[in-house]
């Protein structure tokens, strides 16, 4: 049974959440000094994307009750951690229990990424699906975060939707595709036969051939290298390098992608990293 909403005791701690946090602490960057500490309420609704409005009214204590997902966007707005995003769902009458596991990205991987604005970088949680994006990582390879149910999962769309390969240059889907099932494997190994993972792989043993062949295999171990070859519908070709953070605690990964210097390469990622979404399909 879910708690009931304590608009007080929410906006006491909406408050002092926000008074704990300085611009720099969630990549805001420099904004004009204030007398009282912490962000300014502004600040929040433009980490949360939601009324400047909405966040005092929740503060005072008047405004309506959140969603689960107005309260989502509360707790990475505010990077909480994971104990305070469910006492912020418990105080907003909902149980944590309706959080999906490893979707919420602690603040320790938040402050990276907001160090890494205008770099394609992006997290990744357990079994694939993509949490979070900075704007050239959007740029780069699509709004991976806009997806529902099991198509979340990059592994799921990899066999069941063409359009998740356009970006990948053609040569590499082998080798993409059974690094993706040797993960899901060890996934599904390590966190048992009720765990998303091995959920995951039965849903895509039903419904692809080519998932069921390749799992078939039995292969494991299988890993992409660090170079990852891009073919992006605007700049055509991008080799890069990725490089991978693992969360331990929570199974997710923060991937961030890099040029070699004075390249080809390198000149079409600052161009991705400029125009952005702008100029280039996000698909």
């Amino acid at each position: 049974m879910a708690a009931p909403l304590d608009r007080e005791a929410l906006g006491a701690f909406l408050r002092a959440r926000r008074e704990a946090l300085q611009p720099g602490d969630v990549g805001l960057g420099h904004r004009p000094r204030r007398r009282t500490p912490g962000l300014r309420r502004e600040d929040v609704a433009e980490l949360c994307a939601m009324s400047v409005d909405y966040v005092a009214r929740l503060e005072r204590g008047d405004g309506p009750q959140p969603s689960p997902q107005m309260a989502a966007a509360l707790a990475r707005g505010l990077r909480l951690t994971s104990a305070e995003r469910d006492h912020l769902f418990l105080l907003c009458g909902h149980r944590p229990a309706q959080r999906p596991v490893g979707d919420h990205v602690g603040p320790g991987l938040m402050r990276v990424l907001d160090r890494l604005q205008d770099t394609p970088a992006q997290v990744i949680g357990p079994v694939g699906e993509t949490l979070l994006q900075t704007p050239p990582a959007v740029a780069l390879l699509g709004d991976q975060t806009r997806f529902t149910g099991p198509a979340r999962s990059a592994v799921h769309r990899w066999f069941t939707d063409p359009a998740e390969r356009a970006r990948y240059l053609p040569a590499d889907h082998d080798v993409t595709a059974r690094s993706y099932v040797a993960g899901l494997r060890a996934a599904a190994t390590r966190d048992g036969a009720s765990s998303a993972a091995a959920r995951l792989a039965a849903d895509l043993h039903g419904v692809s051939a080519e998932f069921a062949a390749v799992w078939d295999r039995q292969e494991v171990g299988v890993r992409w290298s660090g170079a990852k070859r891009f073919v992006h519908p605007g700049l055509g070709r991008i080799d890069l390098f990725c490089q991978t953070l693992l969360d331990p605690d929570d199974g997710q990964t923060l991937l961030v992608f890099t040029a070699t210097p004075g390249t080809e390469d390198a000149e079409k990622l600052a161009l991705l990293t400029v125009l952005g979404t702008d100029h280039f399909p996000v698909g």
